[in-house]
């Protein structure tokens, strides 16, 4: 066997190549190659820098570690797509070709029969096979899903390079039979019923989510009866400080102190006529 070393992985795979009789199954997996060709001759990658093993209806690639991966990554992006529309408007419906795609880096070593031994493939390999990713490639339109490895985000995407936009990859988490894997998923993370799940409360690596959690939205201040466009003051936890006097509506004032209960600043309750609340009076003469 080999030394390890790095290499760029690329893995694409056809989506129900299984259902397609043996003269379907020929076509795609001929579409398939020339698809992959077509990427990395756009990347600038030629055939001496890269390893290609065939797996039936996917496709790995080992590329060199020396070649671009902003320039691989890029055209996957744009050129993965492009082929598609390209090779799918011609041909009949049971023809279709559709992709999962994965670029992860790792290291990998090529033992005495040809094959390819590491943990960062076998990885790669669990991420293009994850639910999440199928589930995603359903609800594409462009024929394509693609996912990235960690590793691939932290080091090329979260920079923004032209062409990779980073808004647009989104955190997931597959579970494996070795736990669970963090991965960037291009484009929305689609709802899954199964044990994949999209890490819709991560804003980011090395990023804290905001309070309340993402997506959550403040509660309205209770107490106004009416739905004028008066200003509303929702606190979540902490101690809100205000300084000098705060004075509104009908006069009534708060400072220094802690207050409990419902506050009411300006306007007036509806046919109550109560603008400081039946909870604020009793905690604010308590205190006093």
């Amino acid at each position: 066997m080999t030394e390890p070393v790095s290499r760029t992985i690329l893995l694409l795979d056809i989506e129900r190549y299984s259902d397609r009789d043996d003269v379907e199954q020929a076509y795609l997996r001929r579409m398939l190659y020339d698809v992959t060709d077509q990427v990395l001759e756009s990347a600038g990658i030629d055939e001496t820098r890269r390893l290609r093993a065939d797996r039936g209806d996917s496709v790995m690639e080992l590329i060199d570690a020396n070649a671009s991966l902003t320039a691989l990554l890029r055209a996957v992006i744009s050129e993965v797509p492009v082929q598609l529309r390209a090779v799918n408007r011609m041909a009949s419906k049971s023809a279709q070709i559709r992709l999962r795609g994965v670029v992860a880096t790792g290291y990998v070593a090529v033992d005495g029969q040809g094959g390819w031994v590491g943990s960062d493939l076998n990885h790669a390999c669990r991420l293009l096979d994850a639910q999440l990713l199928r589930d995603a490639l359903r609800e594409r339109a462009d024929d394509f899903a693609l996912c990235v490895a960690e590793g691939v985000h932290s080091g090329i995407v979260r920079h923004d390079h032209k062409g990779i936009p980073r808004d647009s990859f989104h955190p997931i988490t597959v579970d494996s039979k070795n736990g669970p894997l963090r991965a960037w998923l291009y484009g929305p993370v689609p709802g899954s019923g199964g044990t994949d799940r999209g890490d819709t409360d991560h804003h980011g690596e090395g990023e804290a989510p905001a309070p309340g959690g993402s997506g959550d939205r403040p509660a309205p201040a209770r107490g106004s009866g009416g739905s004028g466009g008066g200003v509303t003051f929702a606190f979540h936890g902490g101690a809100p400080s205000f300084g000098g006097s705060l004075v509104a509506g009908d006069q009534h004032g708060v400072s220094g102190g802690q207050v409990t209960g419902d506050v009411h600043l300006g306007g007036v309750s509806g046919g109550s006529g109560n603008t400081g609340g039946a909870g604020s009076d009793s905690a604010q003469e308590g205190r006093r």
